[in-house]
C-alpha cells in the first residue's frame, strides 16, 4: 500500500521534471532569439567556416568526406528512423515489454508531429547563404533530423542501458546513442541545409522529448509493480 510520502515524493519529482522540460524548451527558443539579436552573425559565420574559401558552393574537405557526411545525415532521415523504430518496437513486443514498445511508438509518431508543428509555427526559411548539398522540403527551425535522432536514439539507448548490469556497457550504449545524435545534427550544418541554431534547438527539443518518454516508461513500469505512481 502506498504511503502519503510516496505520493508526495512522486509529485515533487514530477515538478522537477517539468522544470527541466521548460528549461529545454526555453533554451531551444533562446538559440533562435539570440541569433536574431546578433543579426544572424553566429549562424552565418559557422556556415561559412564549413565552406571552401572563395567557393561557398563546396563544403570543406575532399569529396569522399562529403559523401560520408551524406551517409551520416541519412541516419536521421524519416525512412531510417522509422525502420529503427519499427525494429525496436517489434523487439520490445516480442520481449513482452509492452509499456516500452507503446511509449517508443508514440514517441516516434508524436515527435514527428511536434517537429512539423513547430516548423510550421516558426516558419524559418532554410539557409540561402550557401548551396544545399541535399534536397529539402520543409521549414528550417528546428532541425527535424536533429530533433528526431535525439528523441529516438536517446530513448532507445536509455531503454537498452536500463537492462544492463555492467556499468561499462551502460556507458557504452549511452555514448553511442549520443554520438549518433551529435553526428546527424552536425551533418545538417555541414551540408548547408540548416542554420546551426536549428540544430541546437533540435537537440534540445529531441532531448526534452526523450526525457518525457523515458519518464512515462518509468511511471508505467513502476506503477504496474506498485499499484500506483512510483515513490521518489
Amino acid at each position: 500500500m502506498l504511503r502519503v510520502s510516496d505520493w508526495a515524493g512522486f509529485a515533487k519529482r514530477e515538478l522537477g521534471l517539468t522544470t527541466v522540460f521548460l528549461g529545454f524548451a526555453l533554451l531551444a527558443l533562446g538559440f533562435l532569439a539570440l541569433d536574431r539579436a546578433m543579426g544572424g552573425h553566429f549562424d552565418q559565420s559557422l556556415l561559412i567556416a564549413l565552406r571552401t574559401p572563395g567557393d561557398l558552393d563546396n563544403p570543406v574537405g575532399p569529396p569522399s568526406f562529403e559523401e560520408a557526411v551524406r551517409d551520416i545525415t541519412a541516419l536521421g532521415s524519416f525512412a531510417v528512423l522509422t525502420l529503427v523504430t519499427v525494429v525496436a518496437v517489434v523487439f520490445l513486443v516480442v520481449s513482452k515489454k509492452y509499456a516500452e514498445a507503446t511509449t517508443l511508438l508514440f514517441a516516434a509518431v508524436l515527435g514527428q508531429v511536434l517537429s512539423e508543428t513547430i516548423k510550421a509555427f516558426i516558419g524559418r526559411p532554410r539557409p540561402d547563404l550557401v548551396a544545399h548539398v541535399v534536397d529539402t522540403t520543409s521549414a528550417s527551425f528546428p532541425s527535424g533530423h536533429s530533433m528526431m535522432s535525439a528523441a529516438i536514439f536517446l530513448t532507445i539507448g536509455a531503454m537498452l542501458a536500463r537492462v544492463q548490469a555492467n556499468w561499462r556497457l551502460k556507458s557504452y550504449i549511452h555514448v553511442v546513442a549520443l554520438l549518433l545524435t551529435l553526428m546527424v545534427g552536425a551533418s545538417r550544418v555541414y551540408l548547408g541545409v540548416h542554420w546551426p541554431t536549428d540544430v541546437l534547438a533540435g537537440w534540445c527539443f529531441g532531448a526534452l522529448w526523450a526525457i518525457l518518454c523515458l519518464t512515462v516508461v518509468a511511471w508505467l513500469t513502476r506503477s504496474k509493480d506498485d499499484g500506483g505512481p512510483p515513490a521518489s
